[in-house]
């Protein structure tokens, strides 16, 4: 029994090791570093179903290295030397083990080639919900170096899901299509409300995976594309796609994570906060820059409820942030508070705009108090 006990922690380690990382991080050759067996291969194409290795797949499907060009095109991997092509009707798909009834948020790398109207099709079976599923428009291009790191959440229905990503196109050239690459998995939480906050992830802290040498962010979609927003308590309800940041890539006010609103008034935040009717409700934020060389006005505009104000930030492009605040009456038993862009700038071909965080909601039992304050 002494010789075994080791080896049985040993296997329970590691146990609780493969676990973690199917929920945190990426998935099993998630970065297509493991690649098809030569003889699965015709030029860049992969033959057979499960050629490459932990994924199943389905239509024109290539396997492209770094520095591999495309006519006047080079193609560039973010992370590692390999990553995968989409082509016309074509398909990645894998298996993952997860705990059901919670929430889950993908992360994956995406680069548009040579088509301008590339969408992507995310979604995971068995899915009790009908028509959840994100088409995520990959023709706007928010990064300088053409790859965007795009989020997608749902709702686990069972204990073992399959995650997939489709190329719905058709294009004149079958080679066309979007390159994938780091594909990753978090667990969401579900942030309370508390008596000193009554937003939900007001510090933003909670969301989805973001890679360590990610430097671009993490997009997150709009509403119409992900009802179940990978920025728990959140909701985007715009056109355009709000940008998740690290502190290790960016400057942001407090704490490790904040969001920028890249497309100006199409790029817009909001959350339903329960309220009193008559009881006066004190909104408080940061808003500054993520040290990204975005320089020029980046003013924001907040509403709640029938108030609103516009806070002007002037930005240098070398981060900091100045603190705001609103003070409203509540007209409703919810309502809702919405941030947006009053400008957008560009930067090196990248959209950037101002960063949010520290949002806190608070109900004013003295407002002859706070307003002197």
């Amino acid at each position: 029994m002494y010789k075994v006990a080791p080896v049985l922690l040993l296997l329970l380690f590691t146990a609780s090791q493969v676990t973690y990382s199917a929920t945190d991080g990426l998935l099993p050759n998630g970065n297509f570093e493991l690649g098809p067996n030569p003889k699965s291969m015709n030029g860049t194409q992969v033959k057979g179903k499960y050629a490459i290795p932990k994924w199943e797949i389905s239509g024109l499907v290539e396997y492209i290295k770094s520095g591999q060009t495309q006519g006047d095109m080079l193609l560039v991997v973010p992370e590692g030397a390999f990553a995968v092509r989409l082509g016309n009707d074509a398909s990645i798909k894998q298996e993952v083990e997860v705990a059901k009834g919670k929430t889950y948020a993908i992360t994956f790398n995406v680069a548009r080639t040579c088509a301008q109207e590339e969408k992507l099709n995310v979604s995971v079976s068995p899915n009790s919900e009908p028509n959840d599923y994100g088409i995520l428009p990959v023709q706007t291009t928010y990064s300088s170096n053409g790859w965007d790191l795009y989020s997608w959440a749902f709702q686990a229905d069972a204990p073992k899901i399959s995650i997939s990503i489709h190329n719905p196109g058709v294009e004149e050239d079958p080679a066309c299509g979007p390159l994938i690459d780091s594909v990753a998995l978090k667990l969401l939480s579900n942030p309370q409300r508390t008596r000193n906050n009554l937003m939900k992830n007001g510090d933003f802290e909670e969301g989805p995976y973001i890679l360590p040498n990610a430097a671009t962010g993490v997009l997150i979609p709009p509403h119409v594309e992900d009802d179940h927003s990978a920025l728990p308590g959140w909701i985007v309800e715009s056109l355009k796609a709000v940008k998740y940041i690290d502190r290790d890539h960016f400057s942001v006010p407090g704490g490790k994570r904040a969001v920028e609103l890249l497309a100006g008034k199409e790029s817009a935040l909001a959350q339903v906060v329960r309220t009193i009717p008559g009881r006066t409700y004190f909104l408080s934020f940061n808003i500054g820059d993520a040290n990204n060389s975005c320089v020029g006005s980046l003013g924001v505009e907040v509403y709640a409820g029938k108030d609103q104000a516009k806070i002007p930030y002037l930005s240098k492009g070398k981060g900091g942030f100045v603190p705001a605040n609103l003070r409203f009456k509540a007209v409703s038993d919810h309502t809702r508070v919405m941030f947006l862009s009053t400008f957008y700038t560009m930067t090196s071909g990248s959209l950037c705009g101002p960063v949010i965080d520290d949002v806190r909601l608070v109900s004013v039992r003295n407002p002859r108090r706070v307003l002197m304050n």
